[in-house]
């Protein structure tokens, strides 16, 4: 997922994928029906954003294989600095994902049922239920067991080993390396 999705269209790129003519595209633009900008050399590019809502707001329906649905990450931390870290971290890769966050393990169950996320990334240690207790109910449904979840402990070695007999697919030590941690949530999104 690198900056090549990020580059806008050409009029023929958009031609093409709503199967019109470079000069119906050039219409609606004149018409303001989709907004566009002009390269230094006078050609028209239309950015990601701007096409899809493009798309949405005339319900063309080719949206759906070109913008597959974001991947959606839940953060479960008790310490907000943790999960504004991990958001953080995440968002500067660039990787196209919905995030939301919950502070303990019972609030984290209910925004899973909600939420639906693909990836949790799980703390360990927290009030009310914690992330082993967690990580087994998630596990253990049938319609919630291919989550992936990715646990972090600011404890040892014993935390890491019962998480993964838990169900998780992987486990990170705090403090969070940065570089290893934004290569295990690529890994798990893919």
């Amino acid at each position: 997922m690198g900056d090549i999705n990020k580059k806008p269209y050409t009029t023929g790129e958009v031609a093409s994928l709503c199967n019109v003519t470079i000069n119906a595209v050039k219409k609606w633009i004149a018409a303001k029906k989709i907004k566009a900008f002009r390269t230094p050399g006078g050609h028209y590019r239309i950015n990601r954003e701007d096409f899809l809502d493009f798309l949405t707001r005339y319900k063309l329906d080719i949206k759906d294989a070109l913008f597959p649905d974001k991947k959606r990450v839940l953060i479960v931390d008790d310490e907000q600095e943790i999960v504004d870290y991990i958001k953080g971290a995440i968002e500067s890769m660039g990787v196209d994902c919905e995030i939301e966050t919950a502070c303990d393990g019972y609030e984290a169950l209910i925004r899973v049922g909600q939420f639906r996320p693909f990836l949790l990334i799980l703390d360990i240690r927290m009030p009310k239920i914690d992330g082993f207790e967690v990580c087994s109910r998630i596990k253990g449904d049938a319609s919630t067991s291919g989550i992936r979840i990715l646990a972090v402990t600011a404890y040892g070695r014993e935390d890491k080993e019962k998480m993964l007999s838990c169900g998780a697919d992987e486990c990170l030590f705090k403090p969070l390396k940065l570089k290893e941690f934004q290569t295990q949530v690529l890994r798990l999104l893919h």
